[in-house]
């Protein structure tokens, strides 16, 4: 089973890619800022998936234990572009949010790679600090402050969805790491103070959490989004109205092809599309994790278990928002949906994932512990 293993996720990946770039060439068609009918954001995730590809190869290829060596280079480069899109006259700002640095034609999104740098910082700190994991200063201190860091300068861009997943990730290292229960309820504590204080002082971040509650009473205005995409899933049905027969993506569905694309996923090709999508990502979870128990140390077993974290619990934030079940948060859906950033930084979260199978200490049957025998019934003579 283990050597099926980077099979079934190089095999979940490209599905979840190729649906992506068969719903962006629908969807991308009816965005005038995509380019139209010259189909340039197709183009553009076509090129980022290759990019992504060779990325992932690099990173299956590289021993991840010079990720531990380098880890603070790596967070510390990660927070310099964090800062720099905060800065007027270069980074981007789009809609309200300040998330993007110009790179030529490409738009790059620092904290998608930001992710990654925290995962690795975190899991090598404690797989040096193996002793201290319970300790006050060493298991959460000094690890918390890691985790701050990069998550107050995304917050600071006004990217509550990548804050937040940043820090849950952070705080599932803490978990796994053994890091005690006392100081991670103070953290969650702490983070639902911040969070609440956000919602507060950001604009419209409180009505976009009301607008979930009371969908039709905001269906034009906060909750318009949620409303069309319950909308989409309501007119497709088990069987989808068919490939490129969307109704919600000709300008009724904003941001149809980004962080709203698995609502056309669900009126086009139906029940069976949406299955098949989680089914991936379920597909994804699962290998990932066992790569991860395979890993041969610390933090390899740490480091894979949070980068599957990541892409799970994103898949699960942006179905959650899309099927109205949680506030908008603008968070892609990934290897899906359109933004050349996200899916380079997918692609190598599963490339250091192969490498750590590929490092991992693998089992024969024989050193596998016995559960139970099997006793043989002998007839009494």
């Amino acid at each position: 089973m283990r050597k099926v293993l980077p099979l079934l996720l190089i095999l979940a990946v490209c599905l979840l890619v190729a649906l992506g770039l068969t719903m962006l060439a629908s969807t991308s068609y009816f965005v005038k800022e995509c380019g139209g009918e010259q189909y340039s954001a197709l183009q553009k995730q076509i090129i980022s998936a290759v990019i992504g590809a060779c990325a992932c190869a690099f990173f299956a290829l590289l021993n991840y234990h010079r990720l531990l060596r380098f880890r603070w280079w790596l967070l510390g480069l990660s927070c310099v572009p964090l800062v720099l899109v905060l800065v007027p006259g270069i980074g981007i700002e789009i809609k309200g949010a300040m998330r993007w640095l110009p790179l030529g034609p490409f738009n790059v999104q620092p904290s998608e790679f930001a992710k990654i740098a925290l995962a690795i910082a975190v899991a090598g700190w404690f797989a040096t600090n193996e002793s201290g994991t319970t300790t006050m200063k060493r298991g959460f201190l000094i690890p918390g402050l890691i985790i701050a860091l990069p998550v107050v300068l995304i917050g600071c861009e006004v990217d509550l969805g990548n804050a937040l997943l940043a820090a849950m990730v952070g705080a599932g290292i803490m978990f796994v790491a053994g890091t005690r229960l006392v100081f991670l309820c103070t953290v969650l504590g702490g983070a639902a103070a911040s969070l609440t204080a956000a919602v507060h002082f950001v604009p419209n971040r409180l009505e976009r959490i009301a607008a979930v509650y009371h969908l039709e009473q905001y269906k034009d205005t906060w909750g318009l989004q949620q409303w069309i995409s319950s909308l989409a899933f309501g007119c497709g049905g088990v069987d989808g109205r068919g490939l490129g027969a969307s109704r919600m993506k000709l300008h009724y569905l904003p941001e149809s092809h980004t962080d709203f694309i698995f609502p056309i996923v669900g009126e086009e090709l139906g029940l069976y599309g949406t299955a098949g999508a989680v089914l991936m990502f379920v597909l994804i979870v699962l290998t990932g994790m066992c790569m991860a128990a395979y890993a041969p140390d610390r933090f390899g077993k740490l480091l894979g278990f949070a980068l599957t974290l990541m892409l799970g619990l994103e898949a699960l934030l942006n179905m959650g928002v899309t099927t109205a079940l949680l506030p908008n948060k603008g968070l892609p859906l990934p290897f899906v949906s359109y933004g050349g950033s996200s899916i380079v930084a997918a692609m190598i979260a599963v490339g250091i994932l192969i490498n750590i199978h590929r490092q991992g200490v693998h089992l024969s049957r024989g050193d596998l512990p016995v559960i139970r025998k099997t006793r043989r019934w002998t007839p009494q003579l």
